[in-house]
């Protein structure tokens, strides 16, 4: 542990040097931050972007995928103090985002689109295709549910049935 912490430190020396002289608008502080924070999620590209899935609110629950075991769905009925798991398994990948989209409970997974309409206890294949990479987010824009990929954005008129690039 103590050599990542000297590899930080001198990452963070390099970033400062950086920082001075082409993004003075960005702390080293700031900057130093970054990388311990990739230290620690295990990314080795400052570039990769890793984003946390969302909490979402489902009456009187929140729903979350388990943050150390992404094939499980997690539900808490006490704000967050206690985790009791909903599913479990590995047949839909490993979930990325949920997102509460016209009655259904929708997921990015690393296998594609799936949907729950039991809160989550189980899951179908809604988009399983290729053509769009990999999805990290989802989001709800009114008619149309977007997803940010590593392809770019998309969206879908269908829930999540048929996708098409944003221009």
């Amino acid at each position: 542990m103590a050599n990542h912490l000297q590899d930080s430190k001198k990452k963070c020396n390099f970033a400062g040097k950086i920082i001075n002289n082409q993004m003075k608008h960005i702390s080293i502080h700031k900057l130093c931050l970054l990388i311990v924070m990739c230290f620690l999620l295990g990314q080795t590209n400052i570039n990769a972007q890793k984003t946390m899935p969302r909490l979402v609110q489902n009456g009187n629950e929140i729903i979350r995928v388990n943050p150390e075991k992404p094939t499980q769905i997690q539900y808490s009925t006490s704000g967050g103090r206690m985790w009791s798991t909903r599913y479990t398994g590995t047949s839909c990948g490993e979930f990325i985002d949920l997102i509460i989209y016209k009655n259904e409970l929708i997921a990015a997974t690393t296998k594609g689109i799936y949907y729950s309409t039991s809160d989550g206890r189980m899951w179908s294949a809604r988009y399983t295709g290729t053509s769009c990479g990999t999805f990290q987010t989802l989001m709800d824009n009114g008619n149309e549910l977007l997803a940010q990929t590593d392809k770019g954005l998309y969206y879908s008129t269908s829930s999540g049935r048929m996708w098409s690039k944003r221009r």
